[in-house]
């Protein structure tokens, strides 16, 4: 019996679109990962969108089932303390580096949004969601927490009403809905599943400031 062939590792792909960059992150299994490898490819994507005069926003979005999974657990287990601790440097610095970038960075969300691939989302500038999103920080159940700063932005990007129900989301690692998530403040448009992107852009286009601060 032939052995199983091993899973293609997450990919991203950016491509320009009139005056937006759309970085992709892409996963035969549907699942993006963001690994070492993926960290650093975005690190070198956000360097080369600064090059590109007539982009005025980045978007950033993954697969119709999952916008991205966090982490692959398999790598993190194999690391030593030392190269645990520069890995979740690696992320932290590319978190800081989106939500500060030139350009605004704008999650559009579909499908599941979990773990680091939420810190990733809380990052971005502005977040559209597909009806079906799912959110959520399931590390607890494995005995982990992210490094990423989301257990520093989700409180502080919510309504004082909900910022209870988001330590609870972080202690349990519940999930929350779409919905959910737009009641709270977390994400700014819900929209069909097929429109996430175009509603992404529409944002920047409908917007009466630049938000890049270029004219």
């Amino acid at each position: 019996m032939p052995s199983e062939a091993p899973l293609a590792a997450t990919t991203l792909r950016a491509s320009h679109r009139d005056a937006f960059i759309l970085i992709e992150l892409d996963d035969p299994s549907g699942f993006p990962r963001l690994t070492r490898a993926v960290l650093e490819e975005f690190h070198r994507l956000l360097d080369e969108a600064k090059q590109i005069p007539a982009a005025r926003a980045i978007v950033i979005t993954g697969t119709r089932k999952c916008f991205a999974a966090g982490a692959e657990i398999g790598e993190v287990a194999a690391l030593s303390a030392l190269e645990a601790l520069r890995f979740s440097a690696l992320g932290q610095e590319l978190m800081r580096r989106i939500e500060g970038h030139p350009m605004p960075c704008i999650a559009a969300i579909r499908g599941h949004c979990l773990g680091g691939g939420l810190d990733l989302a809380l990052a971005c500038r502005l977040r559209v969601a597909s009806s079906d999103a799912v959110f959520g920080h399931p590390g607890t159940g494995l005995g982990i927490i992210t490094g990423w700063g989301g257990t520093q932005r989700l409180p502080r990007l919510l309504s004082p009403g909900a910022c209870s129900q988001a330590m609870e989301m972080l202690a349990t690692g519940r999930s929350i809905t779409a919905g959910e998530a737009y009641a709270w403040g977390l994400v700014n448009r819900v929209v069909a599943p097929d429109r996430v992107i175009e509603a992404a852009m529409a944002i920047v286009r409908q917007s009466s400031l630049d938000l890049a601060g270029r004219t």
